[in-house]
């Protein structure tokens, strides 16, 4: 708890710039000032949030047709993701049960001594309502056709759609507040940067 102002500060520095998207789905836009349906995500109302849960999909993958593991840049982002958050006090990593998410969560879960809790990605609503039942701080590790909607799920902003041959570097951060408000904060993290259109 006491890291999570510092961890909040460093993915801000480190991911270089930060989307501040609405609370539903209604706005892709970046926003440079807060407005009635957007706010940034300061360590307060992280603090005061009764569930956080950070999205990603899996790093690079290597070309196999057949459960593919990450390629050596995927490796890379992965470690990246574990240095980004490990003073994040996450609580919970989940994976779904492919070889390419696995990787990508395997380097946080090790650092932090936890288990990787595997989920089926078919059923997106039954996921979001286990990460909105249990409280702490959550990692999930999924796809570029998974992670988007899995946020929108929780009441968030899931953007525009992931480019799926180049893109992945987006760390989605949701915040759910005690009160049922859900912010949605939107990263750039790793090699890439933005995403070319």
């Amino acid at each position: 708890m006491k890291y999570l102002a510092m961890a909040l500060s460093a993915l801000i520095v480190l991911a270089g710039s930060v989307l501040y998207l609405s609370g539903g789905p209604s706005s892709h836009e970046a926003v440079s000032a807060p407005t009635e349906k957007t706010r940034p995500i300061t360590p307060e109302i992280a603090q005061q949030a009764a569930v956080q849960i950070f999205l990603v999909r899996h790093a690079e993958k290597t070309a196999d047709k057949n459960d593919p593991a990450l390629t050596a840049a995927g490796t890379a982002r992965a470690e990246t993701l574990a240095v980004m958050l490990k003073d994040a006090d996450i609580t919970h990593i989940h994976s779904s049960d492919y070889t390419r998410t696995r990787d990508t969560a395997a380097p946080l879960a090790k650092r932090l001594g936890l288990t990787v809790e595997l989920y089926d990605p078919r059923d997106l609503p039954a996921m979001a309502e286990r990460l909105k039942s249990q409280s702490g701080r959550h990692l999930v590790v999924g796809h570029s056709n998974t992670t988007p909607q899995l946020t929108e799920q929780l009441g968030g902003d899931g953007g525009t759609p992931i480019v799926e041959a180049t893109e992945y570097n987006r760390l989605y951060y949701v915040v759910i507040g005690a009160d049922g408000r859900v912010d949605t904060a939107l990263l750039r993290f790793g090699e890439g940067g933005r995403p070319s259109r």
